[in-house]
């Protein structure tokens, strides 16, 4: 394994809801249906960080992963397909928050559980929600890059753009919040805000090119929402000729954006590893087939939940909260134009 998250915190986490590495009584099929392919990260950490806790707590059952491709009609498709296979529990990251209301209804009228993963369900209670602090990550990357203008001496009344996640995911307009109230409270003012389509880089970059040829030199800074955002962003401040590159947020912590920011090309993302959420969803996944109660660490739309806390990385500790806390190997991110910027870190494979 290229990541060593998902042992190092295993004993962390397996007091999490009173459910701890015991067999689920009987096999039973499970679910696991994530939202969209723009980024990586279900592909390469999330299912696979769900599938190895199921494999721990329940070995004898089922697990079935689908992914919608940002397709809302696919994903009620897949999600009527799953139960019709027997699932007992879905653990469900919507493409569309409100479409989603429907299929906690459908699953609740046959008794089966409904877990909303990363993306939150608002207008129908799920039974129960795992996830980082969307919104506490929102407020923790724009407030990042607003000390950061400060502390370079980027004058008071200087504007920034904000490129926010896809409008029909409301996980994206907590992150949006959060970055409203740092942004709001700071001396800085937004020059344009953007809602970004099923979180597609090329239309963050389209709009970004846009805005390069509209305010110029006036931007100071970008709060983008996530990696794939702020990839985009930066491709298109590139191909525009922009030098140097104004700091610009991230979050999601992929490789990609590990690079950009060792590079010094992006100044900040998100170290949230996905197998933390995972594991947490196995947990309550095999509670629920136990017929146990998951204990509420809080609620959110009327929903019990857990919400981890994430942390902020930036080039001045990247090496100590990627590299030296095994989230990611060396070996994986150090390649080609990035070994030397790598090595000026310490960063060693």
């Amino acid at each position: 394994m290229t990541r060593k998250f998902s042992l190092l915190a295993a004993s962390a986490l397996t007091s999490l809801l009173g459910v701890g590495p015991a067999f689920a009584q009987d096999a039973a099929t499970v679910a696991f249906l994530m939202p969209d392919q723009a980024s990586t990260r279900y592909e390469e950490h999330d299912f696979p960080g769900f599938k190895e806790a199921m494999g721990e707590l329940c070995p004898d059952c089922t697990v079935i992963y689908q992914n919608a491709n940002a397709d809302v009609s696919l994903q009620q498709q897949q999600f009527n397909s799953v139960i019709a296979q027997g699932a007992k529990v879905i653990v469900l990251d919507p493409v569309d928050s409100a479409a989603a209301a429907a299929l906690v209804e459908i699953a609740h009228s046959q008794d089966v559980k409904v877990i909303a993963y990363d993306r939150p369900i608002p207008d129908v209670p799920a039974d129960y929600y795992v996830s980082f602090d969307n919104k506490g990550i929102g407020e923790a990357i724009a407030q990042s890059l607003v000390d950061h203008l400060h502390d370079t001496g980027v004058p008071a009344g200087s504007g920034v753009l904000q490129i926010n996640g896809s409008p029909t995911d409301a996980a994206a307009g907590l992150i949006r919040d959060g970055i409203d109230v740092a942004l709001d409270g700071s001396d800085y003012k937004t020059l344009a805000e953007y809602d970004t389509p099923d979180w597609a880089p090329p239309k963050a970059q389209e709009w970004t090119a846009g805005q390069i040829t509209r305010f110029g030199a006036e931007i100071k800074g970008i709060v983008a929402a996530n990696d794939g955002t702020a990839g985009g962003a930066i491709a298109a401040m590139k191909a525009a000729g922009v030098d140097p590159l104004p700091p610009v947020t991230g979050n999601d912590a992929t490789i990609a954006a590990l690079q950009l920011i060792i590079a010094g090309d992006q100044y900040n993302t998100i170290s949230k590893p996905s197998e933390i959420v995972a594991r947490a969803a196995a947990e309550v996944t095999t509670g629920f087939l136990k017929g146990e109660t998951p204990e509420a660490k809080t609620t959110l739309y009327d929903t019990p939940a857990e919400l981890f806390v994430p942390a902020v990385v930036t080039r001045e500790n990247i090496k100590a909260e990627i590299f030296d806390k095994g989230i990611q190997a060396a070996g994986e991110v150090c390649t080609g134009e990035y070994a030397a910027p790598c090595q000026e870190l310490g960063i060693v494979q």
